[in-house]
């Protein structure tokens, strides 16, 4: 899953991007609204976090300009002031969460996670493929009861695979969503992190991961 975010605080941008990429998400960053802005017209992402207090325009417009737009994005917004008008102010302008500073990093990580279950094709936190189950909080990975360990990145392709299973996933999709914008696109990775999934969890028949040629890949029942 890729994310943006929207942080003018340099240090706690660096520590939010930090830990989000170790636990398995792509990161983009953005200084001030204008940026963001432009960030969301390039690229597709999954969930936004969004400071309010950033340089013009805030948080409450990039919001509002989000929506107007058509952009239906989830956004958790971030703010030090936890008065009742500006909660009301930035759910009005269209964000989906609202957390105020200082959080707990854990407490961020489970918003987040429950923002990408309200996105219309995700039900549960659990996903199942065929013998494959896939538990979204805790990125733990099972075949059957054999628990398979995977890197952050390996779980990271292997659930957005499992978010669109029965589709063919192109390379231009996977690298937006699963890598962040330092994504070389002539480079190999997305091959090289297919074949690693692949020797991990298709060790036995049944196959789940299908390479459709020159279209891309597929997570299959």
């Amino acid at each position: 899953m890729r994310l943006l975010v929207v942080e003018d605080d340099a240090r706690l941008a660096d520590v939010l991007m930090r830990g989000l990429r170790e636990d398995g998400y792509a990161v983009d960053s953005a200084r001030d609204g204008k940026a963001a802005l432009y960030q969301l017209t390039i690229n597709n992402y999954d969930a936004v976090i969004l400071d309010v207090m950033i340089p013009p325009p805030d948080g409450f417009e990039v919001c509002r300009q989000m929506r107007t737009a058509g952009l239906s994005t989830p956004v958790l917004m971030l703010t030090a002031r936890d008065a009742l008008d500006d909660r009301v102010h930035g759910l009005d302008a269209g964000a989906d969460d609202y957390l105020v500073k200082p959080f707990a990093f854990e407490e961020l990580l489970a918003r987040i996670r429950a923002l990408m279950r309200r996105v219309p094709v995700v039900t549960a936190p659990t996903l199942h493929v065929g013998d494959l189950t896939i538990d979204t909080a805790s990125h733990r990975v099972f075949r059957e009861e054999n628990e398979i360990a995977l890197t952050s990145k390996e779980y990271a392709l292997l659930e957005y695979l499992a978010r669109n299973v029965g589709r063919v996933i192109s390379r231009e999709e996977i690298a937006e969503h699963v890598w962040d914008e330092n994504f070389d696109p002539f480079s190999n990775i997305i091959e090289v992190y297919v074949n690693r999934l692949r020797r991990k969890i298709d060790g036995v028949e049944p196959h789940h991961i299908v390479t459709r040629r020159n279209e891309g890949y597929m997570l299959r029942i």
